[in-house]
């Protein structure tokens, strides 16, 4: 069995085996069952309403003439499976995040670890701070298991610099949130000030559990 037909079996990926396009796979995956879910109460709508369980004998016990009894029998049939895949689909979802959010924050304390040496043995350590550029939004919260969070943003970052967006050409945060909607599923590059040091991160639009595609609550800086 494929790791793909595992997810659809119910199985999850393995945390070291997690990638974004995973999650994506999982998140179309939940979106196709919503619409067939709604496809085949569109159906039971069809037939005078029934809904899910509404009696199909009349008053004296015989099948109704009044509906197709097959098609009402098999959309709920449906319904109540497709119901079970979508809570199954929802499970891997979260547990994908969090086996993601777990690895990439293990991810980056190394890589700041290793920034942190190539600095010092650089001789960096002083002159970082006299060359910082300004930054011109700073993050004001971040959704756990978001794509900010999986991507190593932190509350209080100052961001100089947003995909295409810098300080030089920033007016408001639409040019953010045009640069995302354009860029979904697509990594952008971020440079934040964090306690006094520059940091590069990539962020990737994407679409998740929670609201909108960032996960995070960014506001401009007074300039």
């Amino acid at each position: 069995m494929s790791e793909q037909e595992a997810r659809q079996s119910g199985g999850s990926p393995e945390a070291s085996g997690v990638t974004v396009s995973d999650i994506q796979a999982l998140i179309r995956r939940k979106e196709e069952i919503e619409a067939q879910i709604k496809a085949n109460y569109d159906v039971l709508e069809s037939q005078k309403g029934v809904g899910m369980n509404e009696p199909l004998v009349d008053c004296e016990g015989y099948p109704r003439s009044d509906v197709d009894l097959y098609q009402v029998r098999t959309a709920r049939h449906n319904i109540v499976c497709l119901q079970n895949d979508h809570k199954a689909v929802m499970k891997q979802v979260e547990e994908a995040l969090h086996q993601l959010h777990a690895r990439d924050k293990e991810k980056q304390a190394q890589d700041l670890a290793e920034a942190h040496r190539e600095a010092l043995s650089l001789g960096l350590g002083q002159s970082q701070g006299l060359s910082l550029p300004q930054a011109f939004a700073k993050v004001n919260s971040i959704s756990p298991g978001s794509p900010a969070s999986i991507a190593g943003l932190q509350v209080d970052d100052e961001i100089v610099e947003f995909g295409s967006v810098n300080t030089q050409n920033f007016q408001s945060l639409q040019n953010i949130g045009s640069v995302v909607q354009h860029s979904e599923g697509k990594p952008l590059n971020v440079t934040v000030i964090r306690r006094g040091e520059k940091h590069q991160l990539r962020l990737v639009p994407t679409r998740w559990a929670g609201k909108g595609l960032l996960g995070c609550n960014i506001i401009p800086l007074q300039r």
